[in-house]
């Protein structure tokens, strides 16, 4: 569809506030699905609390645990309340 065509079906008579508006449109559009997505597998260490995450990573979107006895992935919610953080003073 060309601009021609959406602004006659719209019934704009301005050039510049029809593309405006579809690359606002379009933006919108680009930014409400992400854009690569990657799997990473890694096993759970007994004892273990920390687990190396891809150094490109800009946000997690879920995380699952096999469950052995399902032989299916189950999702593990995410922290509700907000996590305390305190200094760390070992100096080691």
């Amino acid at each position: 569809m060309t601009v021609q065509e959406i602004m006659e079906r719209t019934g704009l008579k301005e050039t510049g506030l029809a593309k405006a508006w579809i690359k606002d449109a379009v933006q919108i559009i680009r930014s409400s699905y992400p854009e690569h997505i990657k799997v990473d597998k890694q096993n759970i260490i007994d004892g273990e609390r920390e687990y190396i995450l891809p150094a490109d990573m800009i946000s997690l979107l879920s995380i699952s645990v096999k469950d052995t006895t399902d032989k299916k992935y189950k999702k593990i919610r995410r922290i509700s309340n907000d996590i305390v953080v305190k200094e760390d003073t070992d100096p080691e």
